[in-house]
């Protein structure tokens, strides 16, 4: 049957056979006329008769009518020509925000889909937040923050980032006694440490240790910080090691070292600090470190991590200036120090002198007044004598202020002038490593281009090669980054000393002034207390000449003597 071109907008309709027995299906029946039908008979052929010519296609459009639906739920309002007559303005509200879940209830589920709702309260009030007994309860009001809390909370200092990440230590080195037998007899110190640092089990703790573990601290700390001028110990001494005054100071100079390492920041956070500060097992610990760690002896440190070699034959020329210069001034400095030093050993010897030649005349005058038999004159002799010995203890006492105010910095600024000197040689061998490792990585290079001008009849050693060149290349890369960062840190470092050499000589010679100035006004004291008591004596004790054993047998010689004796008296006064 032949269907009208004219109802069909496209103009065509294929044709449809009778005799088929597939019939249409119902989504082919319902098409619409925008759709056309596609029936399938792949055996029959489209005719060709009932297709007009494509300049004679007609096209006829279907009317669409715009009718307007009451929706005022619709985003874009109602539609139609009539809008204001045929629907009410509505006034745009702004949405309501979700309600947030009680939180004794978020893990409840509806039971049924009829419970969920577009709104939050439906949500709600579809899981029953209050039950009997132990059930769910809805949450407490939320209570605003109390004028207490608030001035509780601004009474409260604030600490700052920076010292909160950085660590306040506290470190006294005391109650040195000796321990051992006559072979191995040695001075024990008490290092006790109040830090605020979360690194430690403790905020406070007290360790033993011996000048040894002390040493041990100093050439680990020069061994993982490569660079860094690390406070030194005191120097070994064999003579005279027990006596008071060589301990005192060596104790005063411990724990400025221990102090000044631990107020470095690069060095406060070193392990081995913390091992020397709290271990209670120091020497076990110790050895289990260098079981762990083999290679990192003294002569080798963090280049031998690394796989760097550490020294070289050729002497180091320094090509930076500003090193160069530094080195010179460290090696005037270290002269003058010296000969500060020197003088500072002699102004001690001097007061050390006196207070020996104090000591002998208070023996001399305690001795003359011993044979005097007038108590006129042996009791202002004996009372020289006693102030001759206080004033021995004086300049003793002085003697140790100098040795320990400005003497034990001039020390430690020698000490650490080796210790700056340390640091260059490391950067020296630094330098050198770096060195070496490029001529190595150049002979390897030329073996690699001989073995590509041979071809590929040694190719498993060509790869051996290239891994090698590769590996030096690396080592090569390591060394020279080694080399300019510990240049770096050396500059900070020597700018930290010249800062720190300011504040301490300061520090020292104030210290050495003020005590030389108290040590003189107690040695005027006493020259005026001696004074008031031998005026005070004169007024109430016997004349300072007694009479002749001849002249007293006779009372009229001895009432002429002693008529004659305060005249004499008087003279002499």
């Amino acid at each position: 049957m032949d269907l009208d071109t004219g109802d069909s907008p496209w103009g065509d309709v294929p044709s449809q056979s009778i005799g088929s027995h597939t019939s249409p299906k119902p989504d082919e029946e319902n098409t619409s006329p925008e759709q056309p039908s596609q029936q399938a008979s792949s055996t029959t052929p489209r005719s060709p008769v009932r297709r007009n010519p494509r300049g004679a296609r007609k096209i006829s459009a279907h009317a669409t009518k715009l009718e307007a639906v009451d929706d005022t739920l619709d985003p874009l309002g109602p539609l139609g020509d009539k809008t204001g007559e045929s629907s009410p303005i509505v006034i745009e509200q702004a949405p309501v925000p979700p309600q947030k879940e009680a939180f004794t209830a978020r893990n409840a589920r509806p039971t049924s889909s009829t419970s969920q709702t577009s709104s939050g309260a439906g949500m709600i009030d579809s899981v029953n937040l209050e039950e009997d007994g132990a059930g769910f309860r809805n949450p407490p009001p939320v209570q605003p923050p109390s004028d207490a809390d608030s001035a509780k909370r601004h009474s409260e200092p604030s600490i700052s980032i920076e010292k909160a990440a950085k660590p306040t230590f506290d470190i006294t080195v005391g109650d040195p006694h000796k321990v051992g037998d006559l072979t191995s007899s040695h001075i024990v110190y008490q290092v006790r440490t109040k830090t605020s640092s979360k690194a430690y089990r403790q905020p406070e703790f007290t360790v033993s240790r011996r000048y040894r573990d002390f040493l041990w601290l100093y050439n680990s700390m020069h061994n993982n910080n490569p660079g860094v001028v690390v406070p030194p110990p005191p120097e070994k001494q064999a003579v005279g090691r027990f006596d008071t005054n060589f301990v005192e100071s060596r104790r005063a100079a411990l724990e400025r070292m221990l102090n000044k390492i631990a107020t470095h920041p690069i060095l406060q956070h070193d392990g081995d600090l913390k091992i020397f500060l709290e271990s209670e097992t120091f020497n076990l610990d110790v050895k289990n470190k260098e079981n762990k760690e083999p290679d990192l002896g003294q002569s080798k440190g963090m280049f031998s991590s690394f796989g760097i070699n550490v020294g070289g034959g050729t002497k180091f020329v320094e090509h930076d200036d500003w090193f160069h210069d530094r080195k010179i001034y460290l090696d005037a400095l270290e002269n003058q120090l010296k000969a500060l030093m020197k003088s500072i050993d002699t102004v001690v010897a001097q007061r050390k002198g006196l207070a020996e030649a104090a000591g002998d005349f208070s023996a001399s005058l305690h001795a003359l007044a011993a044979v005097e038999l007038s108590p006129a004159l042996s009791t202002p002799l004996d009372g020289l004598s006693d102030l001759q010995l206080r004033i021995r203890e004086l300049y003793e006492r002085q003697a140790q202020q100098d040795v320990l105010t400005l003497g034990i910095t001039i020390d430690e600024y020698l000490r650490l002038i080796g210790s700056v000197k340390t640091a260059f040689s490391q950067r020296q061998k630094a330098f050198h490593s770096w060195h070496s490792a490029e001529s190595e990585m150049q002979k390897r290079k030329h073996t690699q281009e001989k073995l590509l001008r041979q071809g590929k009849t040694q190719q498993d050693r060509l790869n051996q090669v290239n891994a090698d060149v590769a590996d030096a290349e690396r080592k090569v890369h390591q060394a020279r980054l080694l080399f300019e960062d510990m240049g770096r840190l050396m500059r900070n470092e020597l700018q930290r000393f010249e800062k720190e050499k300011v504040e301490d000589f300061k520090s020292g010679v104030e210290t050495f002034l003020e005590s030389a100035v108290e040590a003189q006004k107690e040695l005027i004291e006493l020259w005026e207390t001696f004074l008031l008591q031998l005026d005070a004596g004169e007024e109430g004790v016997a004349p300072f000449y007694a009479p002749a054993a001849g002249d007293a047998a006779t009372p009229s010689a001895s009432e002429g003597g002693a008529e004659v004796a305060p005249a004499a008296a008087e003279e002499e006064a």
